[in-house]
């Protein structure tokens, strides 16, 4: 062997040798799990909504690690963080505050249910740099001019102005004619108050609806028998019924019941999940709910027979509402912008999510899995459910539709 193949071949050994080093290195490099929030309600009046949000979370980080996890991370596993941000906008801000202090690692994370914690919660992650997905209603979270939120739901306004357009061509086409007067009873979360802008501003006078009875409560609803007494004075041709407590909810039905304007007399319709969960049975019966409807951002659909079938064998929840829907979608919405960001780091999972265009959304109803300059999700729309039979199917948009709708005709 001659000197100068002899240095070729120590040459070719050394930066094998070397590229080996650079890939183990690299390989040593990648995390072995990529931790994500879920900061959502855990104690207090709304419990129960966060206990749900947390079984979609769950559901969603296993399907996605048995699946290889993190591709471009070397099949990094998923972990998630899950934090109670209580049932005040001051306990959720303080939650928000010992997230992002003590969990440094997180990339993004989802919440915060009601649109009042979610305000509060994103003035602090937004400070922090961390992305967050939000199935909040508000039109509030996404006008701030943030850069880090994401709002997989149509808000509140628009809601409205898909919703209540079908209802009332609904309305008319079963009973022959349309509603000519509303009442609206409410709660004074951010929400219902954008819902009820929307309605009050634009719809009411374009749909020829005139306002009888409007009132508002502060939740939790302690009694409900002056509200619904002045809806029984007014008689209204539809009542829109608008809590976003469990409580509050029951309390209100227990009374439209109770005064004899339930079972279609009234008919009742809400843009809350909150009138459609599993807790209402508890206090009303079947007949009592036959018929309410209500217009919400997403629920369990046609073509989704095997989550919704996991969701019940797992948790024994008899129906996927929107909490779990969204929030599972949510974890896949967070798989898609690491493997575009290519890295576990926030700054880039929130780039992803700014620039991603992932097609037709699976997980949430109508539009794409793209995000506007304001954070919203291009074309998001809304499901119509409606309680038949003892369970709140989804009967609009057509292609999602478990049942087809009727209308309670008033008596």
């Amino acid at each position: 062997m001659n000197k100068t193949t002899r240095g070729l071949t120590r040459r070719t050994v050394l930066s094998g040798a070397a590229a080996v080093g650079l890939s183990r290195l690299a390989h040593a490099r990648q995390p072995a799990e990529v931790k994500v929030g879920l900061i959502v309600p855990l104690s207090g009046i709304y419990t129960r909504p966060g206990q749900v949000m947390k079984m979609g979370a769950e559901m969603g980080i296993d399907h996605i690690n048995k699946q290889g996890g993190i591709k471009a991370l070397g099949g990094a596993k998923m972990k998630l963080v899950v934090i109670d941000c209580g049932d005040t906008t001051e306990k959720a801000k303080n939650a928000a505050q010992r997230m992002v202090a003590q969990e440094t690692d997180l990339v993004a994370a989802t919440g915060a249910y009601l649109s009042s914690f979610t305000l509060a919660v994103t003035e602090v992650t937004e400070r922090a740099e961390l992305p967050v997905l939000t199935l909040s209603y508000s039109d509030l979270l996404t006008e701030r001019g943030f850069k880090y939120i994401f709002q997989t739901a149509a808000p509140a306004s628009r809601q409205s102005e898909l919703g209540l357009p079908t209802l009332m061509k609904l309305a008319e086409s079963a009973s022959g004619k349309r509603p000519k007067t509303v009442a609206m009873l409410m709660d004074n979360t951010a929400t219902s108050i954008a819902t009820a802008k929307a309605l009050k501003e634009k719809l009411f006078a374009q749909e020829g609806l005139q306002l009888v009875v409007e009132e508002i409560w502060t939740p939790p609803l302690s009694d409900a028998t002056p509200l619904i007494q002045k809806v029984r004075s007014a008689r209204p041709d539809l009542l829109l019924f608008m809590p976003n407590a469990v409580s509050d909810a029951k309390l209100g039905l227990e009374k439209i019941n109770e005064f004899g304007l339930g079972q279609g007399k009234i008919p009742t319709v809400s843009f809350s999940i909150t009138i459609a969960e599993p807790d209402m049975l508890q206090s009303v019966s079947t007949e009592a709910v036959q018929g309410i409807m209500t217009i919400v951002a997403n629920w369990g659909s046609k073509g989704q027979e095997e989550l919704i079938s996991e969701l019940k064998s797992r948790y024994k929840e008899p129906w996927a509402t929107q909490n779990v829907v969204s929030t599972y979608g949510d974890m896949w919405l967070m798989r898609d912008a690491l493997e575009k960001a290519g890295k576990a780091d926030r700054q880039a999972v929130a780039q992803a999510f700014r620039t991603m265009d992932a097609g037709p959304s699976k997980y949430y109803p109508g539009g794409q899995l793209k995000f506007d300059e304001k954070g919203r999700r291009v074309g998001a729309g809304v499901v119509i459910v409606q309680w038949q039979n003892g369970v709140p199917v989804t009967v609009y948009p057509p292609e999602l539709a478990q049942a087809a709708p009727f209308w309670p005709k008033k008596s």
